[in-house]
Protein backbone atom coordinates (compact mmCIF):
# COMPACT_ATOMS: atom_id res chain seq x y z
CA UNK A 1 0.00 0.00 0.00
CA UNK A 2 1.06 3.63 -0.39
CA UNK A 3 0.38 6.98 1.83
CA UNK A 4 0.69 9.80 0.02
CA UNK A 5 0.47 12.99 3.14
CA UNK A 6 0.78 16.15 1.45
CA UNK A 7 1.45 18.05 4.52
CA UNK A 8 1.63 21.69 5.98
CA UNK A 9 2.35 22.77 9.95
CA UNK A 10 3.44 25.68 11.37
CA UNK A 11 3.16 27.88 14.42
CA UNK A 12 1.03 30.96 14.14
CA UNK A 13 1.72 32.16 17.39
CA UNK A 14 5.79 33.08 16.59
CA UNK A 15 6.19 36.25 14.37
CA UNK A 16 5.79 36.69 10.53
CA UNK A 17 9.00 34.15 9.54
CA UNK A 18 7.69 30.55 10.10
CA UNK A 19 11.17 29.43 9.00
CA UNK A 20 12.84 28.26 12.28
CA UNK A 21 9.45 26.36 13.39
CA UNK A 22 9.12 24.77 9.74
CA UNK A 23 12.46 23.42 10.15
CA UNK A 24 12.63 21.25 13.10
CA UNK A 25 9.39 19.62 11.30
CA UNK A 26 11.31 19.21 8.20
CA UNK A 27 14.13 18.01 10.68
CA UNK A 28 11.95 15.12 12.14
CA UNK A 29 10.39 13.84 8.42
CA UNK A 30 14.23 13.82 7.46
CA UNK A 31 14.94 11.25 9.80
CA UNK A 32 12.04 9.25 9.26
CA UNK A 33 13.36 7.38 6.78
CA UNK A 34 10.63 7.42 4.52
CA UNK A 35 10.59 9.18 1.12
CA UNK A 36 9.38 13.22 0.84
CA UNK A 37 9.98 16.00 -1.17
CA UNK A 38 9.77 19.47 0.42
CA UNK A 39 7.79 21.87 -1.75
CA UNK A 40 7.54 25.63 -0.98
CA UNK A 41 4.26 25.42 0.39
CA UNK A 42 4.22 21.76 1.79
CA UNK A 43 6.01 18.47 2.34
CA UNK A 44 4.99 15.89 0.23
CA UNK A 45 5.50 12.11 2.67
CA UNK A 46 5.13 8.45 1.40
CA UNK A 47 4.36 5.74 3.65
CA UNK A 48 3.20 2.26 3.84
CA UNK A 49 0.85 2.11 5.93
CA UNK A 50 -2.04 5.04 7.35
CA UNK A 51 -0.87 4.45 11.49
CA UNK A 52 2.58 5.14 10.20
CA UNK A 53 1.53 8.67 8.57
CA UNK A 54 -0.40 9.40 11.86
CA UNK A 55 2.41 8.51 13.64
CA UNK A 56 4.81 11.16 11.87
CA UNK A 57 2.59 13.93 11.95
CA UNK A 58 2.33 13.42 15.51
CA UNK A 59 5.73 13.53 15.95
CA UNK A 60 5.56 16.51 13.79
CA UNK A 61 3.36 18.41 15.67
CA UNK A 62 5.17 17.48 19.41
CA UNK A 63 8.18 19.26 18.08
CA UNK A 64 6.37 22.57 17.61
CA UNK A 65 5.25 22.08 20.90
CA UNK A 66 7.91 21.46 22.90
CA UNK A 67 9.22 24.32 20.61
CA UNK A 68 6.99 26.43 22.74
CA UNK A 69 4.42 26.90 20.35
CA UNK A 70 0.79 27.84 21.73
CA UNK A 71 -0.73 27.86 18.26
CA UNK A 72 -0.57 25.61 15.51
CA UNK A 73 -1.91 25.33 11.98
CA UNK A 74 -1.81 22.52 9.69
CA UNK A 75 -3.12 21.46 6.56
CA UNK A 76 -3.07 17.57 5.67
CA UNK A 77 -4.30 15.74 2.76
CA UNK A 78 -3.75 11.85 1.85
CA UNK A 79 -3.79 9.47 -1.19
CA UNK A 80 -4.25 6.32 -0.04
CA UNK A 81 -3.88 3.11 -2.88
CA UNK A 82 -3.80 -0.69 -2.49
CA UNK A 83 -0.81 -2.61 -4.24
CA UNK A 84 0.99 0.48 -5.18
CA UNK A 85 4.68 1.93 -3.97
CA UNK A 86 7.26 4.85 -4.73
CA UNK A 87 4.02 6.73 -6.04
CA UNK A 88 6.24 9.87 -5.00
CA UNK A 89 7.90 9.19 -7.85
CA UNK A 90 5.77 7.52 -10.32
CA UNK A 91 3.02 10.28 -10.52
CA UNK A 92 5.37 12.63 -11.72
CA UNK A 93 7.18 9.98 -14.24
CA UNK A 94 3.60 9.28 -15.53
CA UNK A 95 2.95 12.91 -16.13
CA UNK A 96 6.03 13.23 -17.85
CA UNK A 97 5.48 10.71 -20.33
CA UNK A 98 3.16 12.71 -22.11
CA UNK A 99 4.73 16.42 -21.70
CA UNK A 100 8.35 15.77 -21.14
CA UNK A 101 10.50 16.66 -18.19
CA UNK A 102 8.89 18.68 -15.76
CA UNK A 103 10.55 21.05 -12.71
CA UNK A 104 10.85 19.27 -9.69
Amino acid sequence: MSVLVQMAMFPTDKGESKAKEVSKVIEVIKNSGYNYQLTSMCTIIETEKMSEALTLIGKCYEVLEKAGCKRVYSTITFDIRQNHEDRIKQKIKSVEEFIGEVSK
